[in-house]
């Protein structure tokens, strides 16, 4: 008889495969993708409720004719919904925000204008993203953000972008380049590590002496700060600061219905498909028991939001205590911790 294993708080469900962009860092748009055995909404409903948050990404998930119906079946499974996209195709996420206004976009940019539309492989992309921003806003979404994949390449538009969503009164999360099946790649490199370091050193203090007038904004700021922090450890090839939590603590659901440990790893590490079996079954099966086994012996110290906030959420003591102390170091003329 299957072990009964604890519910995971978090996932994120890829939508496509499909993308509209032609990104440096990501070469999901180079993957063929199978638009017919994409799962349909109604497949969506076999996951349980209870999560406090699900990602819909992709790819691009605005490619999906049928965004708003995935948004109505997982906003009964979770407490938050977010999107995140590169906010080129407006009106369909302006669809999917005017029905759901409770949903979070974030707005994937790689920096400020010119730079963004030549990483991204998108021509007029910064621009048609701040429409959405705005035509979102219009629309009735309280919960907007930009998003930015940390570089050599991008690294001195990174503080330009914060202080431009501060001016916009929006989040900005961030995560850094990585390698593996999911992204496509596997030649991403920071050539320039301890120049790339100082910049997000500098963003970090920035997040830990946020001046927002938005509360939530600026705490959320500080925790930004420590998963900044991270990218850090991670550029200079060091651990995590937290130990990961794969297939245990979140969970991927690839467009066919596989439910993956994690988008991290150099090939998929699946737990079974959700139009196969029941997620319990999956969750407490052999293959997932193998997943976790794999997971505990993985080297590639991966660090990305994903990953990174169930892992904080599971251990708060750790991002509170560094933020409390770097916060201290800084009101006493110090640096934050190397």
């Amino acid at each position: 008889m299957e072990k009964r294993v604890k519910y995971p708080r978090e996932a994120c469900f890829i939508a496509t495969y499909r993308c509209n962009a032609g990104c440096r860092m990501c070469g999901i748009w180079k993957k063929k993708a199978d638009i017919p055995k994409e799962i349909k909404p109604e497949v969506l409903d076999k996951l349980p409720e209870g999560f406090d948050r699900i990602n819909i990404s992709g790819g691009e998930p605005s490619l999906r004719d049928d965004l708003p119906e995935i948004v109505e079946v997982l906003r009964s499974k979770s407490r938050k919904i977010d999107i995140s996209t590169n906010g080129y195709i407006t009106e369909k996420l302006v669809e999917a925000g005017r029905k759901f206004p409770d949903t979070a976009f974030r707005i994937s940019l790689e920096g400020m204008q010119e730079l963004n539309d030549d990483m991204r492989g998108l021509k007029g992309g910064f621009k048609k993203a701040m429409e959405s921003v705005k035509a979102l806003r219009s629309a009735g979404v309280k919960d907007i953000g930009l998003s930015i994949v940390i570089s050599d390449k991008n690294k001195n538009d990174l503080l330009k972008l914060y202080r431009m969503a501060v001016e916009m009164d929006l989040d900005l999360s961030s995560s850094v380049i990585h390698n593996s099946f999911y992204f496509n790649k596997f030649d991403n490199k920071i050539e320039n590590g301890e120049s790339t370091v100082i910049e997000v050193r500098k963003f970090i203090e920035e997040l830990l002496n946020s001046k927002r007038k938005n509360i939530r904004l600026r705490v959320k700021d500080w925790g930004r700060a420590f998963i900044n922090y991270g990218i850090v450890r991670h550029i200079k090839g060091e651990n995590r600061p937290i130990i990961c939590g794969a297939a245990r603590d979140f969970f991927f659901l690839d467009p066919y219905g596989d439910i993956l440990a994690c988008n991290g790893s150099d090939e998929p590490w699946v737990l079974g498909n959700i139009e196969d079996e029941t997620f319990e079954r999956i969750w407490s099966g052999e293959k997932a028991a193998e997943a976790r086994e794999k997971v505990s012996r993985c080297l590639k110290k991966c660090w990305m939001v994903g990953s990174a906030r169930p892992a904080m959420k599971a251990m708060p003591w750790i991002p509170v205590f560094w933020i409390i102390k770097n916060k201290i170091r800084l009101l006493t003329g110090r640096g934050i911790v190397q």
